[in-house]
């Protein structure tokens, strides 16, 4: 399994990654795509949305189960991923590129700083 060092983590299995604009984009780690199977559907966030730190706001099903997303900081969804709407297996294929879920501006800048590292997130999930 990949975890990416230059990505921040939360405990519920969503990746971050700091763009140069200071928004950040979201995805779902390489842990949680592999416990969740070939995705078949995504259920993205209206772009302009504000969201709470852990409020769900996507779903994604696969052939085993539905699960949240959550948001891992306060912000605004700014952009949404919408190509995975005809393709969902895109997350289960490139999940820290091309399969990215949402992009957030934070309400707070640097607030990611607050989420895990990769060694972090890899310790407490038990991943290797």
């Amino acid at each position: 399994m990949e975890f990416p060092s230059e990505l921040f983590y939360t405990s519920s299995h969503e990746w971050v990654r700091l763009e140069t604009d200071g928004s950040i984009t979201v995805g779902i780690t390489d842990l949680a795509r592999d416990s969740l199977g070939e995705l078949v559907y995504v259920d993205l966030p209206i772009v302009g949305r504000t969201v709470s730190r852990g409020e769900s706001c996507v779903v994604v099903e696969s052939t085993k189960a539905a699960s949240d997303v959550y948001a891992p900081v306060d912000g605004e969804i700014i952009a949404r991923n919408d190509s995975l709407s005809n393709t969902p297996q895109t997350v289960n294929e490139a999940p820290y590129g091309a399969g990215w879920l949402f992009k957030l501006k934070p309400a707070v800048p640097g607030a990611e700083k607050e989420l895990m590292s990769s060694h972090q997130y890899q310790s407490e999930s038990g991943a290797h």
